[in-house]
């Protein structure tokens, strides 16, 4: 080989370059380069072949029609086995056939818009931020016009979300994905006519399921015990029950509503608009009455601190949720079981049916709020206070009943881990792992914190007040920056949800 093979290989992140083109003849151009490409290119990311190589995907803004150019200064004249990439065949597989039309004729139907065009579906919501007015719409991948604006815009999964994954639009189920899909609405000032943007969306599939009636016991209950229960209302099964015939309406009957695939281009982050999509979403299905419980399909950390910030402010929007504390007159046994009254499990449990929230979810949320009213002695937080105050002994009691009640739902999700651990292995292992999860809601509440402050400066308001207590007033020593709780926690509630899905 004349040159070496450094020179003929490019990084497909710095070469892959997308653009937002809003429409008209002279309309705004963003571009931003993925996150990543190895779904599409491999492992390393690069790409060989070319030397100066630039890959260029445009979109119309609105209708996210795509247009796919690449350009190089120089091919690699194939020999024997080394040959360059075939760039468009690998993107084919990702991207409709509307992106591979000539450059001039996107170009053409990019400069007359129509001034008729909206989002396919039904509006749902519209907001206004510093960013300018947004709206949310929402459809089924059944329909046609949203089938086709989620194939063009389903390469930005793998681009954007890690292990993110194109969905099947021709599947014979494509009638149990709803997609929202988040617009910026601009109103043209010499026409008054409104241009909209697309700046992210997300979709949910709905899992239906039947509950049969527990089987009864073989002894009668006594008066004293009540009889078990599944965690969502059952469908008795009974024997002329009609399936198969065409009076069951499936789209009445219970489900859970998963969120599958969740993002906001780059252009349009870090201004609080997932908050708001997620938001709507989420009260979306609280108030449709199949959906039992809101899952969530493997969440990376982004999207689990946006969702534990958005449920525990929904939460404390609810005069139940704020009635729940610790019950401090329960005594701390030396040795034994944890016991089952620190807080009140049966109001609990009510609370989480009504808001629709998964188990594990929802106490770590719960968690976080009881934690946030512990004494400013004994409550974790990220930063040092040399003002602490001593702690009283009730202070005391109330972190330690808290950190019982963490502890038995660590060990529960960790306890296949655990239990390959000496007993004083494991206890200094589940010590470790509650001052990694201390840590990491402390951080939670400090960042909630800031957003309500910076939404009031913006004049946006907020849903509720926090608590009162203030943010930073104690400290969690001895907790490394990579958190060793934290990793633990992330795995255990993605594994959580698919064991509750089942």
């Amino acid at each position: 080989m004349a040159d070496d093979d450094g020179a003929w290989t490019a990084s497909a992140n710095e070469a892959f370059v997308i653009s937002l083109v809003a429409p008209g003849s002279n309309g705004k151009e963003s571009k931003f380069h993925p996150r990543f490409t190895y779904p599409i290119f491999g492992e390393e990311e690069e790409i060989f072949g070319y030397q100066d190589l630039q890959i260029n995907l445009r979109y119309n803004a609105t209708d996210m029609r795509p247009n796919l150019q690449i350009k190089f200064s120089k091919q690699f004249p194939a020999i024997g086995d080394a040959e360059p990439l075939d760039i468009k065949e690998v993107l084919s597989e990702f991207l409709p056939e509307v992106a591979f039309q000539p450059l001039k004729d996107w170009k053409s139907e990019l400069a007359k818009p129509r001034d008729d065009w909206t989002p396919p579906g039904e509006l749902l919501t519209s907001f206004t931020n510093k960013a300018g007015r947004f709206e949310v719409w929402k459809g089924s991948l059944s329909d046609p016009a949203v089938k086709q604006l989620v194939k063009r815009i389903q390469i930005l999964v793998p681009l954007f979300i890690e292990g993110g994954t194109a969905i099947n639009v021709d599947d014979k189920d494509a009638g149990h994905w709803t997609v929202f899909f988040l617009y910026q609405k601009k109103t043209d000032p010499s026409n008054k006519k409104p241009t909209y943007i697309f700046a992210g969306y997300s979709t949910v599939y709905r899992f239906f399921f039947l509950h049969l009636p527990p089987t009864p016991p073989t002894t009668p209950l006594s008066d004293n015990t009540s009889s078990p229960s599944p965690i969502n209302d059952p469908i008795v099964i009974k024997e002329d029950f009609p399936l198969g015939t065409p009076t069951i309406d499936i789209t009445t009957l219970p489900c859970r509503s998963r969120i599958s695939q969740f993002l906001i281009l780059p252009p349009f982050q870090h201004l609080s608009l997932g908050s708001r999509l997620y938001h709507t979403v989420y009260q979306t299905y609280l108030s449709h009455p199949p959906t039992k419980e809101i899952t969530v399909e493997d969440p990376n950390e982004a999207f689990d601190d946006m969702r534990d910030i958005n449920d525990l402010r929904h939460l404390r929007s609810l005069p139940s949720f704020q009635a729940l504390q610790i019950n401090t007159s329960t005594p701390i046994p030396k040795t034994g079981p944890v016991p089952k009254n620190i807080i009140d499990e049966a109001a609990a449990e009510k609370v989480r049916k009504e808001a629709k929230i998964t188990k594990r979810q929802f106490y770590r949320v719960l968690e976080m709020q009881l934690m946030s009213r512990l004494g400013e002695s004994v409550r974790p937080g990220i930063g040092l206070d040399e003002s602490k105050k001593v702690a009283t002994a009730t202070e005391k009691k109330e972190y330690a009943l808290w950190k019982l009640m963490l502890k038995k739902r660590l060990y529960v999700h960790n306890r296949d881990a655990l239990g390959q651990l000496q007993l004083e292995e494991r206890v200094e292992k589940l010590g470790e792992v509650v001052k990694g999860v201390e840590f990491d809601y402390a951080r939670l509440l400090v960042k909630m914190e800031d957003q309500e402050q910076r939404l009031m400066e913006e004049g946006e308001g907020v849903v509720v007040a926090m608590n009162g207590k203030g943010k930073r007033k104690a400290t969690t020593e001895g907790v490394d920056d990579d958190d060793n709780g934290e990793s633990v926690r992330k795995k255990a509630r993605a594994e959580d949800e698919e064991e509750e899905e089942e």
